[in-house]
């Protein structure tokens, strides 16, 4: 029996339910990361016996689906999109702009895909966007084309603000501190090419760099798109 099938137990002395252990789990993973996240301290956030939530989700990696498809919601796109290059546009979108609010999503994209009734919504928005543009086995390398794409972007991003974080260092700050060091190699005449990217290429910010490669990778996609035989 999965999580998204087991009944919850009849309330006791404390209001419990698995919307409010959720969004608790949720705000402990917003202030600390997945790491700050464990059934002991949702218990305590809830004023609430360990033992209690064990009624309702039986190991944490059940806490970690329930948080992703809660978050799946904000995912979920307020209405059809018009067309599929606009599904799957809107689909990374949405996903990094979750991402932004919970970086610890970050850290559960690309897994197996959520079974919860908000991930289930997303997937079949998401698929009824490319119905009829190809066959099914098309349809889905296409969704996971894209998917892997703006896992490894948002993924990427994260990365760079918590070293931000860590450091102390903006990525400007970083690169003054690096500019001696990287000035020095590249005058070694080694690195022509990255020489030349360094110093002709132009610096976008992370949201430009995200939609550019989306539409590159969208533009491949469209490539191997033919409707199936009638």
């Amino acid at each position: 029996m999965t999580v998204w099938d087991r009944p919850e137990p009849p309330t006791r002395p404390v209001p419990l339910d698995r919307e409010r252990i959720v969004a608790a789990a949720i705000a402990l993973a917003d202030e600390g990361g997945l790491e700050a996240v464990s059934l002991r301290k949702v218990a305590a956030r809830l004023d609430a016996g360990p033992m209690r939530l064990y009624g309702y989700i039986s190991a944490k990696q059940e806490l970690f689906d329930l948080m992703v498809d809660e978050v799946n919601a904000e995912i979920l796109p307020e209405e059809q999109p018009g067309d599929w290059r606009e599904a799957l546009r809107t689909l990374a979108h949405r996903t990094r702009q979750a991402a932004l609010r919970h970086e610890w999503l970050a850290d559960l994209l690309g897994g197996r895909p959520g079974l919860g009734p908000n991930g289930l919504a997303v997937a079949e928005a998401t698929l009824s966007a490319l119905d009829g543009l190809a066959d099914i086995d098309t349809v889905m390398r296409a969704v996971e084309t894209v998917s892997a794409y703006f896992t490894g972007a948002i993924r990427r991003e994260i990365a760079n603000l918590r070293a931000e974080r860590a450091t102390g260092l903006s990525k400007r700050d970083w690169q003054r501190a690096s500019g001696p060091y990287v000035t020095r190699m590249l005058a070694t005449g080694r690195y022509p090419a990255l020489t030349k990217a360094v110093y002709d290429g132009r610096e976008v910010d992370a949201e430009e760099s995200f939609a550019t490669g989306l539409d590159w990778v969208l533009d491949a996609v469209a490539a191997q798109l033919t409707p199936p035989p009638a």
